[in-house]
């Protein structure tokens, strides 16, 4: 009823005022009010009156709402001096306030939503004092989500003729609607045609939002493989407009081959005989074609591969050469192929002359060479019994002796490939007769008879020579030792000296006899008494005194005794005799003398006389 009562009320003063009309409304207003969604928007509608003497009594505020391009609009507040009403049952009951001063009033709309973009207006009636209205467009910003690119899977061939899809860009649940701007290297890509094509579809969601969706169309060229691609969505804000960038993405680009290149991949350096060899063929194209493998010498003759490495197993010297490899893509344009020479390098076994062996005479001289056939330079050196003794393709031997037999080897290798190399050998035989080894051709001996003496000969010749004694003077001996090898014989024998003895050692082969004497000179077993030493003697005659002294102690201390008991009478006037009887053989006396000769004789007597026999001698041997 109230509003009712003021909608009369309204359309007389209406009716008043276009009858007496005497004053004028001044009103400001803004055009345009730029908000965040959800934020609250505030709408200030200022006023003045002119041409009245006073200000008037009464004034009636209206604010108005109308969709932008629709005729028709709606009150959504109606104010007088009495009264300030919020039309219910509109968008805005419960969201709206409004404030009022002398010089204005301000509408506050809250929670602003996507709907309210609309043409707020207000209406200032002061009856006799003048009618006014304006307005303000309420516009609502919504940035959109950031951008999201995605580019095409599948690669892209440059031999399409037309711009090929490339990637697609959307930015989603902006308002107003926003722009999308594609970028090739930080670069704008301007639509051309037969060049640059891109496709824009924008989607109204229901709840008013926009989303652009921008697809790019582009005509690609090798170059584009290391090409970024990103998309930029740009949006109005209040007061500014802000963008927003997607990553950048690299698609993949399909080209033809244009360059090809061949290489050894393994093994590592020099390749010799027997090596895996594995080469490996690489053109500019994409994707990589699969490759055709051939000789230069047989380029008709397709060698068997695994895609893009061609594997020799152990190679020889005949797949030296050139190779070649080609892409299968390359049909329809100028030929485009790798090559590489490829070296196999080889040592054939050494060949020794003489060969395996060869019989000298003694004094002769020889050249042994050694030789193998290779195809990089090559050093020999001669070894004999693990020492070097020579270096060359040449060993000469001079003069030889038997200390020339043996075996002699002969290494060949490559400094430039240390694992290729050979070796071959050559016994040498030296021919002669018997040669005794010693510098002297008879040995003088002494000996002590009744011992038995050790003789060793040893011969060296060729043939082996044998060996044989001839003993005078001995009976007692046996050969104890007797071996021999290819060039040398050693015979052992054991004498009993009993007299002077000559043993004869015969050495002898095909080529000659030489002996060697042995004289051996028997000396008599002598026999020495055993020394004696002074100051031995002077302790055991220590020794005896102490003990005859401590005799002569006891045997007094026995005589005082039976004195005291009286059973010795003891005076001058008692006679004792004392018969001295003549000493028997077991009454032996020691005498030592010093020979001038001899310090270390001594000489045993007895007291009648007598001398010890010689089997009571200690001899020393």
């Amino acid at each position: 009823m109230a509003f009712l009562r003021g909608a009369v009320l309204a359309l007389v003063l209406l009716i008043c005022l276009n009858r007496s009309v005497r004053g004028k409304v001044e009103l400001t207003m803004n055009d345009n009010l730029e908000v965040y969604l959800f934020d609250s928007a505030e709408i200030p509608c200022r006023y003045s009156f002119t041409g009245l003497d006073k200000e008037p009594s009464f004034v009636m505020i209206q604010w108005f709402v109308r969709a932008a391009g629709n005729g028709s609009r709606m009150r959504i507040f109606y104010s007088d001096a009495s009264q300030q009403i919020v039309d219910n049952n509109t968008d805005y009951s419960g969201r709206i306030e409004v404030t009022s001063d002398q010089r204005g009033t301000t509408l506050l709309v809250r929670n602003v939503q996507l709907s309210d973009e609309k043409e707020f207006f207000c209406q200032v009636n002061g009856l006799a004092a003048g009618y006014a209205e304006r307005k303000t467009h309420l516009r609502v910003f919504a940035p959109p989500e950031a951008p999201v690119i995605e580019g095409i899977p599948s690669g892209i061939s440059v031999t399409n003729t037309m711009p090929s899809k490339v990637a697609s860009c959307e930015a989603r649940n902006g308002f107003p609607k926003p722009n999308i701007t594609w970028y090739r290297n930080d670069e704008p890509l301007i639509p051309a045609a037969g060049q640059v094509n891109v496709i824009i579809l924008v989607t109204r969601e229901y709840r008013g939002f926009y989303s652009v969706q921008s697809t790019l169309e582009y005509k690609l060229a090798k170059e584009d493989k290391d090409s970024r691609f990103s998309c930029e969505v740009s949006f109005s804000v209040p007061g500014a407009v802000r963008t927003m960038a997607s990553h950048s993405i690299n698609v993949t680009v399909h080209y033809p081959t244009t360059m090809v290149e061949l290489w050894k991949e393994l093994p590592q350096g020099l390749v010799k005989e027997g090596d895996t060899v594995e080469l490996r063929c690489q053109g500019d194209g994409n994707p990589p074609p699969p490759f055709i493998f051939s000789k230069e010498q047989e380029p008709d003759v397709e060698l068997e591969s695994g895609g893009d490495v061609l594997v020799l197993p152990s190679v020889s010297r005949k797949d030296s050469g050139v190779y070649q490899c080609r892409p299968l893509d390359s049909a329809g344009q100028a030929e485009v192929k790798g090559e590489v020479q490829l070296t196999v390098h080889y040592l054939d076994p050494a060949v020794v002359v003489p060969k395996d062996s060869e019989v000298m005479l003694k004094g002769e001289n020889l050249v042994a060479s050694c030789n193998a056939l290779s195809s990089l330079k090559t050093v020999t050196v001669w070894y004999k019994d693990g020492k070097q003794v020579g270096h060359g393709n040449t060993l000469h031997l001079d003069d030889a002796t038997y200390e020339t037999s043996g075996e002699y080897i002969c290494e060949v290798t490559v400094p430039s490939l240390p694992s290729l190399h050979t070796s071959g050998s050559v016994h040498i035989i030296v021919q002669g007769g018997p040669q005794v080894v010693g510098v002297e051709e008879e040995v003088q001996l002494e000996e002590v008879a009744g011992r038995t003496v050790n003789l060793s000969c040893e011969a060296r010749g060729h043939p082996p020579p044998s060996i044989s004694w001839n003993i005078v003077g001995s009976q007692n001996w046996q050969e104890v030792m007797s071996k021999a090898n290819d060039h040398m014989t050693h015979s052992m024998v054991s004498i009993k000296v009993n007299s002077d003895v000559t043993a004869v050692c015969n050495a002898s082969n095909d080529m000659g006899t030489e002996v060697k004497v042995f004289s051996i000179k028997a000396i008599p077993r002598v026999t020495r008494t055993a020394p004696f030493s002074p100051v031995e003697g002077s302790g055991v005659i220590i020794v005896v005194i102490i003990l005859c002294l401590l005799l002569l102690a006891f045997l007094g201390s026995i005589l005082y005794f039976l004195h005291k008991k009286g059973k010795i009478p003891c005076g001058r006037s008692g006679k004792q005799e004392i018969t001295k009887e003549k000493p028997t053989k077991d009454d032996i006396v020691v005498e030592m003398k010093n020979n001038p000769k001899n310090e270390d004789a001594v000489l045993l007597k007895a007291v009648n006389g007598e001398k010890k026999g010689p089997n009571d001698q200690v001899t020393v041997v």
